[in-house]
């Protein structure tokens, strides 16, 4: 903890829930920072990793998992899933003392299902926490605000210093943050660590099911390939067949690992957007392949930000990766979630934003701004679809870029570089 600490989105967000909750579960990959935000706001921890202590804590959750819960509040229970009775412990203690923010529990892995007795609904909120974003790591300028934009602030006119370069830097670094803070050279080698770790032990650990290496790292590459596609298990299941492995994987082998990869949250598919439509259009279900961070699929394929410049086409795909994690985190923070939309008729829409008071936008993201002329069209087709008499209209459109300034259409439509968006 010697590094400097950058705010995070989530530090609100914790103190929010703490003030309305017993208990506040926050879940997310490994190496996100869910334990240095957790221990910032507790007033006492209990780390379940720690190798000196990991036997006795396991002993205690056997016997009297209540001992573990002693101390003052809150109180950070970091990996909580390694004795999962602690799940039911918090619960109960919550209902004993009623009071809000009792405990914080961190999560890198979900536990196997009905190894809870209890939900734990109404008495532990749940938080997602993801790596950070461009706004958090200090590379947006926060000019323009998701919050203000939804409250009808959509007069805008901002610039971004994010050059293309430093975009490719971004993702391929990603939002770990001691990447964040680390040199350049050191920077992109923690994303590489995370992807072999999780090929190696994570992947396996999470529900003791021994699996390949060789394998996993075929699947991810895959996965990589195929990000921010809609891409079935059967195109996932062929393109490895034909990769650079001579492994040959069943579709339902590929589904137990997708499973595993989902539980330790390094994948993060993008689910499909339903709304009411004013036609009887048909809309696409399937969710799109994302991960987490955008640096995983590129330190699966060994990319470096060179190699990403040399490649625009992929380029744009990884850009909508990580435009896709910044949209998640700031949405988050208004209580909204982020989906993405197709129908029958080949019309889509990369993001869009739905809040849970009803208020939506559209998105579209493109790196440069060749394309902004036909995203805008795309966005006033969705718009035109949409029945507005069940649903309330867009709050705003706007099309994400990897360029350099903010600025409203005349049509409307918003251009906003993600250098200069925040939450």
């Amino acid at each position: 903890m010697g590094k400097k600490y950058l705010n995070r989105i989530a530090d609100k967000i914790l103190s929010d829930r703490l003030t309305s909750s017993g208990a506040v579960l926050m879940e997310g990959p490994k190496w996100c920072g869910k334990t240095w935000t957790a221990a910032r706001i507790s007033k006492s921890q209990l780390y379940m990793q720690d190798p000196d202590r990991t036997k006795s804590y396991l002993k205690a959750a056997d016997t009297k998992p209540s001992l573990l819960l002693k101390g003052e509040t809150p109180r950070l229970l970091d990996e909580w899933q390694a004795a999962p009775v602690l799940w039911d412990a918090v619960r109960f203690m919550v209902d004993q003392r009623g009071e809000a923010g009792q405990f914080i529990l961190t999560g890198s892995a979900v536990p196997q299902d009905n190894i809870v007795q209890h939900t734990g609904t109404g008495r532990i909120s749940r938080m997602m926490m993801r790596p950070m974003s461009l706004y958090e790591s200090l590379e947006s300028n926060g000019t323009i605000s998701l919050t203000e934009l939804f409250d009808g602030n959509t007069d805008i006119g901002a610039f971004s210093e994010l050059t293309i370069e430093q975009t490719a830097f971004a993702i391929v670094r990603g939002g770990w943050p001691a990447s964040v803070v680390d040199t350049p050279k050191s920077a992109l080698r923690h994303a590489v660590d995370y992807v072999e770790a999780v090929i190696n032990e994570d992947v396996s650990r999470v529900d003791g099911v021994e699996k390949n290496p060789a394998r996993v790292r075929a699947l991810l590459r895959s996965l990589a390939r195929n990000i921010s596609t809609m891409a079935t298990m059967k195109t996932i299941h062929d393109d490895i067949a034909m990769g650079d492995t001579d492994e040959s994987i069943s579709e339902k082998t590929i589904s137990q690992y997708l499973n595993a990869l989902n539980r330790i949250f390094v994948t993060e598919n993008l689910p499909a957007w339903n709304p009411v439509l004013r036609s009887k259009t048909a809309i696409r279900t399937s969710p799109k392949r994302q991960f987490v961070d955008p640096s995983i699929a590129t330190a699966v394929m060994r990319l470096t930000p060179e190699r990403l410049l040399d490649d625009f086409n992929y380029f744009g795909f990884l850009f909508e990766s990580l435009c896709i994690r910044d949209l998640r985190i700031y949405a988050e923070a208004i209580d909204g979630s982020v989906f993405h939309y197709r129908d029958s008729s080949g019309l889509e829409a990369d993001a869009v934003i739905a809040l849970n008071d009803g208020r939506w936008a559209a998105v579209e993201i493109k790196l440069g701004s060749k394309e902004i002329e036909e995203a805008a069209k795309h966005l006033m087709e969705l718009k035109n679809k949409v029945n507005t008499e069940k649903m309330q209209e867009p709050v705003f459109l706007m099309i994400l870029t990897g360029t350099e300034v903010a600025y409203r259409r005349e049509d409307g439509v918003l251009i906003v570089p993600i250098g200069c968006l925040k939450d």
